[in-house]
C-alpha cells in the first residue's frame, strides 16, 4: 500500500475519532429546539394572567339598580343622550340638594331653594310655610345628617329626553316647633328624629342647564 492511501486512511480515522468525542461532549439534538433569540423573547414578556372583557356592565349603574332592570335601562339611555352624566356623582348632588331643601322648609325660607322646585312643589311648600306663618309658628330645626339614601326608580322619556330618578332618604334631624311666645309646644331642640321622605327629581338631558328639579316628594 501507497504512502498517499496511507495517510488518508490515517486522517479519516482520526476525524471519526473527533466526531465521536464531539457527541459524548455535547450530546445530540431531538426534534425541534428554539433559537436562542426565541427563548430570550419569551422569558422577557411575562405570560398575561387575565383578559379585560370589554362590554361589561356598568358598574357605575349596577352599583344602584340592578342589572338589566328598567331602571338600569333608563340610566343607560341617559348616559347615551349626555356622556358625562353619573348616577354616583348625581346620587351626591341628590345628598347635598336634600339637606338644603329639608332645612329651608323647616326654616320657612324658601327663596334660596325656589330654582330648584318644580312649580307645584314650590306652591306646596309655600302653603305649608303660609299657614305656619298665620299660626305664629316656628321651627328651631338643624340638620344632622343622612342615615340611608338608595336610589329608588328611574325613567327616561327619549322623545322628550326628559330623565326622572327617584331617591329614597332617611335622614336625621332635630326639629322643635314653637308658638309665638317662644315656647316649644312639639318636638325636641335635643332629642333626633328620623325622617323618611321619597323624592323624584327630573331634568332635560343633553342641555345647557345642569339643574336638576325636585318635581314628587312623598313618604
Amino acid at each position: 500500500m501507497n504512502s498517499p492511501i496511507i495517510q488518508l486512511l490515517v486522517l479519516a480515522g482520526i476525524a471519526i475519532f473527533l466526531i465521536l468525542r464531539l457527541k459524548r461532549v455535547l450530546g445530540t439534538r431531538d426534534g425541534f429546539e428554539k433559537p436562542p433569540a426565541q427563548v430570550q423573547s419569551e422569558r422577557s414578556s411575562p405570560r398575561r394572567e387575565f383578559e379585560v372583557i370589554e362590554g361589561g356592565p356598568d358598574r357605575d349603574i349596577t352599583d344602584h339598580v340592578p342589572e338589566n332592570s328598567k331602571a338600569a335601562d333608563a340610566l343607560a339611555r341617559m348616559k347615551r343622550v349626555e356622556p358625562s352624566f353619573g348616577v354616583a356623582d348625581f346620587l351626591s348632588g341628590a345628598r347635598g340638594a336634600y339637606e338644603m331643601i329639608l332645612m329651608s322648609f323647616e326654616r320657612g325660607d324658601l327663596a334660596e331653594i325656589k330654582p330648584f322646585l318644580a312649580d307645584d312643589v314650590y306652591e306646596t311648600f309655600a302653603e305649608v310655610v303660609e299657614a305656619r306663618k298665620a299660626q305664629g309658628l316656628t321651627i328651631d330645626a338643624e340638620f344632622i345628617g343622612i342615615r340611608e339614601l338608595s336610589l329608588a326608580d328611574a325613567t327616561f322619556d327619549d322623545e322628550e329626553a326628559l330623565a326622572e330618578i327617584t331617591v329614597r332618604f332617611v335622614g336625621e334631624l332635630t326639629s322643635a316647633v314653637r308658638d309665638n311666645s317662644g315656647e316649644i309646644i312639639e318636638g325636641s331642640t335635643t332629642a333626633i328624629k328620623r325622617q323618611k321622605d321619597t323624592w323624584t327629581f327630573a331634568r332635560r338631558m343633553g342641555t345647557d342647564d345642569p339643574n336638576w328639579l325636585l318635581v314628587a316628594t312623598s313618604e
